[in-house]
């Protein structure tokens, strides 16, 4: 979510975000916990009370998360290289790219490392006003990006396990097997079960290919793609369904777009990134264990209603300018807005001047998202909704308690 214009920052200060952006980003965090893990894992030596059996079993667990570590490792390298190579290489042969980043002042190769950090992410950042959509006509970058997007978020589970499995065909070492098989006693929630990862990019799919069709039906010659030819409109309609699950970077202006269209991407949104449709369903790691405290089990609630009460809040905190300015302090964009916030999406409808009923000589229209017009309070309160967002996983299965009769 941003409050500001992307302009306004230096070289110095992009590079600082790129920094910041990297080792905030999702995978990157996941492979830290994975080496601290392995600093404080411990083989037991204690033969006279553990089977030898036990003791190869604990050693082979241990050689296991070595390589997993590894392999994220790679995988998070391998990408962003691949990533920064291919754009920069597109700036420089491509003209029209390169002068829009020439325009704008931005170092090529700055632009390149940040675009993909941001990216890969799930941040959502450009170093322009205008986000992708100053980019709309670059189909090429565009393809670039939407590989990025899915590698670091969506699919990062099916990949990793894909990656594992070649590595394992390739040196034919004992840890990757172990790997594959015993996904949910290593304790990475991103190492899925093959069945999972399959739905997963299964689901993917489906909702993609959902967004696409309902996007492309109602906006294909509307003003959002207007000054787009064929090949343009598919790929930037394509960029945009992928971008709407939690990476928030937009090739169009969502102020514009179909109703319908916005409550497809809040439900997007809202939801996990690793939710898929399993119809068998798999044993959690809960089934089997006692609640540690029935008591806060009871009084947790869902997700969804915290989400509830936040839209709430925002309305009460905003509430004299949903009466004075109500075309752009509506409820649809102010739902939007937190769920955006939550899922760590960015997307968002903007402000503009020119919808206010009541004309304002000192409204400035601004390149940043609508809760940039929000008042102090008000942006506190989409503080804690990122926050909140960042750590759902904790509270995935908040809310058992309430049975709905």
């Amino acid at each position: 979510m941003s409050t500001v214009e992307m302009e306004v920052f230096s070289n110095t200060q992009l590079v600082i975000l790129t920094i910041l952006m990297f080792i905030g980003g999702e995978v990157f965090t996941s492979m830290v916990a994975l080496y601290l893990r392995r600093f404080f894992f411990k083989v037991s030596h204690k033969v006279e009370s553990v089977s030898t059996t036990e003791i190869d079993t604990e050693v082979l667990k241990q050689k296991s998360l070595k390589l997993l570590g590894f392999v994220v490792l790679f995988y998070l390298l391998f990408v962003h290289v691949l990533g920064v190579v291919s754009v920069f290489t597109y700036i420089n042969v491509i003209s029209s790219a390169r002068n829009i980043v020439n325009k704008k002042g931005l170092h090529e190769v700055t632009f390149s490392i940040f675009t993909i950090v941001s990216t890969f992410s799930n941040c959502g950042f450009i170093p322009t006003n205008e986000n992708m959509v100053i980019f709309r006509k670059n189909s090429g970058l565009l393809l670039i990006l939407i590989p990025q997007i899915l590698l670091g978020n969506t699919l990062y589970p099916p990949v990793l396990r894909f990656t594992i499995w070649a590595i394992g065909k390739i040196t034919k070492k004992a840890e990757t097997s172990y790997l594959l098989k015993n996904s949910k006693q290593l304790g990475y929630h991103h190492l899925l079960s093959c069945q999972h990862s399959l739905l997963l990019v299964i689901t993917v799919l489906g909702f993609l290919m959902v967004q696409f069709i309902l996007f492309s039906s109602l906006e294909w010659s509307s003003g959002s793609l207007g000054d787009l030819n064929v090949f343009q409109k598919l790929v930037g309609i394509f960029f945009q369904t992928v971008s709407t699950r939690h990476t928030g970077e937009s090739v169009v202006d969502l102020s514009i777009i179909s109703a319908s269209v916005l409550v497809l991407f809040v439900v997007m949104m809202y939801l996990p990134p690793y939710t898929s449709y399993l119809p068998i369903g798999e044993e959690t790691r809960e089934q089997g264990r006692k609640r540690s405290s029935k008591v806060m089990d009871n009084l947790i609630f869902s997700q969804l209603t915290y989400l509830v009460i936040f839209i709430i809040l925002v309305c009460i905190i905003e509430r004299k300018q949903m009466v004075n300015d109500p075309l752009n302090f509506n409820i649809l964009n102010i739902v939007l807005e937190v769920i955006s916030a939550y899922g760590n999406v960015g997307l968002s409808t903007g402000y503009s001047c020119d919808r206010r009923l009541k004309p304002n000589g000192g409204c400035e229209n601004k390149w940043y998202g609508f809760s940039g017009k929000f008042s102090d309070k008000g942006k506190v309160v989409i503080i804690v909704v990122m926050l909140f967002g960042r750590l759902k996983k904790f509270n995935i299965n908040g809310g058992k308690a309430w049975k709905l009769m």
